[in-house]
């Protein structure tokens, strides 16, 4: 059965749940940051500088994604804000995201999704640097709770799930392009 009036948008999450989510998002970026001590001394010059993460295109119909708002602290880490800094320069990075479900299968296959940045060129660079020399070492978290075989064997579990998924993603754009539909 099929509807034949427009569908509501779905509620907006709880402006509580989405300042908790961002909160541990910002955590684990931390994590990241933290575990390469070259990243927070670049970021350190950065102290007082924003940055915003703006999901461009969201669609309607969706609960609302709010803007997650970031500024650099002087230990070289990040923390959320409710605002941007006011005088301070900063940075602006909007995704792509009119597409959801090729957002979430881009994170998947490591694909980068289409991004638009304006503000400042230092904040820019030193992003750009962290974005491709960051990477979550998730086996080696994973062996401080469960232990180094198990967290060896959950790794490749994961790198295989993630080519198999890349795979048919793959082979699921190839054929709906060439459809013409």
């Amino acid at each position: 059965m099929s509807a034949s009036w427009p569908m509501p948008p779905l509620p907006s999450l709880s402006p509580l749940l989405m300042p908790a989510l961002q909160d541990r998002l910002v955590l684990l970026i931390n994590h990241v940051v933290s575990r390469e001590p070259i990243a927070a001394q670049r970021l350190r010059p950065l102290a007082g500088r924003g940055l915003v993460v703006h999901l461009a295109g969201w669609p309607g119909l969706l609960p609302a994604a709010p803007d997650l708002i970031l500024g650099v602290t002087p230990a070289g880490l990040f923390e959320r804000l409710d605002a941007a800094p006011q005088g301070a320069s900063g940075l602006r990075i909007e995704i792509d995201a009119s597409n959801p479900a090729k957002l979430a299968l881009g994170a998947l296959t490591g694909e980068p999704p289409t991004v638009s940045v304006q503000g400042d060129a230092a904040v820019a660079g030193e992003m750009h640097w962290l974005m491709d020399n960051l990477r979550w070492d998730i086996e080696d978290d994973l062996a401080g709770i469960v232990g180094p075989l198990p967290a060896r064997q959950l790794a490749q579990f994961g790198r295989t799930l993630r080519r198999t998924l890349s795979g048919m993603a793959a082979r699921f754009a190839k054929t709906t392009s060439g459809s013409g539909a």
